[in-house]
């Protein structure tokens, strides 16, 4: 596994991270979420070796980062953000050369370049310089060379940045099936990729956790978490309102366009109201033209943590 305990890094009097501990197991893909400046990259670059620490410790595979830097390095594959390529290189020329410095030579090289060029659908631009690719591409060679050596453990910071919805659904395809085999710490500003992709996600702010926890269970945090969204096309009358307000698995609900939209939130224990509602909508001979049942919004959740507040109900 990955394992961090109470790493710190200071950057003269600023504590961009700030004594934080969590582990990574085989298997699972930890989507690592905060707003800029809040010490993601900072941790990735020190879990790879990249930035030495100022206290704490760091362990990939059961090594010490700080006394086996190679060894360890070896066991990695990283993606930095923005992309870091030698832009003169063709693609070809450049997954070579990082295949060469992994320790591939001969038809082992070959095959491992050819197949990674094949698998980041990088055919019909192998022979481009890097300099010449779109965002992209570039991003997509970045990708290939954190993957050639086929790691143990992927460190990937923002790995979907500049693709277009097509390639992000297949890089994100090529994350999932890859963490049956390995650890995995992806950096993500798309909230829904994170929700998509990761089997759980840490929030830090200000270089702190302040969260860690299933994608589902911060959805749970959210005040819409599953509140019933209601549209009609005729207002619905007061008594059916009233009656919705009473029953005691209802907090509250928020009505808008004269009557028509209802949306009913659930108590705080996140009662299943579903059925409630349409039972009570049904005694009173109200049908819903739609109705939404909703799960949460990682956003809310996100911006009511790092904005320092974990009111949201």
């Amino acid at each position: 596994m990955i394992k961090v305990t109470n790493l710190t890094k200071n950057f003269g009097q600023i504590k961009a991270v700030n004594s934080i501990s969590f582990s990574v197991d085989k298997g699972e893909i930890l989507g690592f979420l905060g707003p800029n400046g809040a010490g993601k990259s900072t941790t990735m670059r020190i879990i790879t070796g990249f930035i030495p620490q100022t206290g704490g410790n760091v362990s990939v595979g059961g090594l010490d980062v700080s006394k086996y830097s190679l060894k360890t390095r070896e066991k990695i594959g990283y993606l930095a953000e923005n992309a870091p390529v030698y832009p003169d290189m063709t693609v070809f020329g450049f997954l070579k050369f990082c295949a060469e410095i992994r320790g591939f030579s001969g038809t082992a090289l070959k095959k491992r370049v050819s197949q990674t060029i094949e698998k980041c659908f990088l055919a019909n631009v192998q022979l481009q310089t890097i300099d010449t690719l779109s965002k992209g591409y570039k991003q997509r060679v970045s990708f290939a060379q954190s993957i050639i050596h086929d790691p143990e453990y992927l460190i990937l910071d923002e790995p979907t940045d500049g693709l277009d919805p097509n390639q992000k659904h297949e890089i994100r395809t090529m994350i999932r099936d890859m963490s049956k085999t390995k650890s995995i710490i992806l950096s993500s500003h798309i909230l829904e990729e994170v929700d998509i992709v990761c089997s759980r996600a840490i929030i830090i702010a200000k270089g702190s956790i302040i969260a860690d926890e299933s994608p589902k269970q911060l959805r749970m945090r959210s005040k819409f978490y599953g509140a019933v969204s209601a549209d009609f096309n005729a207002p619905v009358k007061s008594a059916v309102i009233s009656d919705l307000k009473k029953h005691k698995t209802i907090k509250q609900i928020d009505i808008k366009n004269n009557n028509k939209n209802l949306t009913i939130f659930p108590k705080t224990d996140k009662s299943v109201i579903l059925d409630t509602v349409l039972t009570i909508l049904n005694n009173h001979n109200t049908k819903p033209v739609s109705v939404f049942v909703s799960k949460g919004s990682l956003d809310e959740v996100f911006r009511s943590l790092t904005l320092g507040t974990d009111k949201l109900l």
